[in-house]
């Protein structure tokens, strides 16, 4: 495996890699990665004949009072558990490489974009995407692999990559959970050991939701009320709580159709989000 820094050294890496007959895949990331990344990198590996792991951190889906200059900055722990999971390079770029200029140009997917963060973190969603058209271009891969845990991020970029026509297919992997079920995030880091047990509140609460539903509990305000005492109990402070239909991520009243449950909530210093896939059919409930 090795590390390259520059978009004229990616682009060289894969066309040799796919000159020699290899299929591409890709794994886009912020680093700082854990388990939940290594999944992606296996299940890459486990697909593609050369794996592709970007580490960016990407200033442009952070608001101006988020934590771009506090986010983890680990390349050397990152590059070992890449190794690990069987990737073949690490495109690594500086700020510098990715916006050598002040960006004028943006890509904006409208209405899945608009709720949950979208309307919590403003601008959030047109840094994501424009930033993963940029690494998609100098990539080029067949397949990009994301985690369920960022589920509106998946449903945007699948979105973006349809409607663009872009030659590539995105996959979306299964969220990875600690043993008490808190899903495994860079921003875990931030807590306290006080804060890391309390954090485990969201899943409870999604659990609790699913098992309501599964009672026969169908008005979302009701589930959200239930979600909500969940979390304030264990000290969470909810940003949003919100039941959505699980394509068009529109609103729902009541559960009358596959549905998303997702939460982002403030534990101690950070900003968590988790969510679970509801399915009418109690056979295909995923976690």
């Amino acid at each position: 495996m090795h590390v390259v820094h520059t978009i004229n050294e990616v682009r060289a890496a894969v066309a040799a890699a796919r000159k020699a007959g290899k299929t591409i895949g890709f794994v886009p990331t912020m680093g700082a990665l854990h388990a939940g990344h290594g999944s992606l990198v296996q299940k890459a590996r486990s697909e593609c004949g050369y794996v592709v792991v970007s580490i960016f951190v990407n200033p442009t889906q952070f608001g101006p009072t988020e934590d771009f200059s506090k986010y983890p900055r680990t390349l050397g722990d990152d590059t070992t558990l890449c190794a690990a999971m069987g990737a073949d390079c690490i495109f690594a770029p500086a700020v510098e490489e990715m916006y050598p200029e002040q960006n004028l140009s943006w890509v904006d997917v409208e209405k899945l974009s608009e709720g949950l963060c979208g309307a919590s973190r403003p601008g959030h969603f047109r840094g994501v995407t424009t930033v993963c058209t940029k690494l998609f271009h100098i990539v080029l891969p067949d397949i990009a692999y994301f985690g369920q845990k960022d589920a509106q991020q998946a449903a945007v970029l699948c979105r973006m990559v349809s409607d663009l026509n872009f030659p590539m297919q995105i996959k979306v992997c299964p969220i990875v959970r600690e043993a008490d079920g808190l899903a495994m995030s860079s921003r875990n880091r931030y807590l306290s050991q006080d804060d890391r047990r309390r954090a485990v509140c969201l899943y409870q609460a999604l659990c609790l939701c699913k098992q309501q539903v599964e009672k026969g509990v169908v008005s979302v305000s009701d589930l959200v009320r239930q979600i909500s005492e969940v979390l304030t109990a264990a000290g969470g402070a909810p940003d949003y709580i919100s039941i959505v239909d699980a394509k068009s991520l529109q609103p729902l009243h009541v559960i009358d159709r596959d549905a998303l449950i997702a939460i982002a909530c403030r534990v101690g210093p950070a900003r968590l989000i988790d969510n679970m896939l509801i399915f009418l059919n109690p056979l295909r409930f995923q976690l």
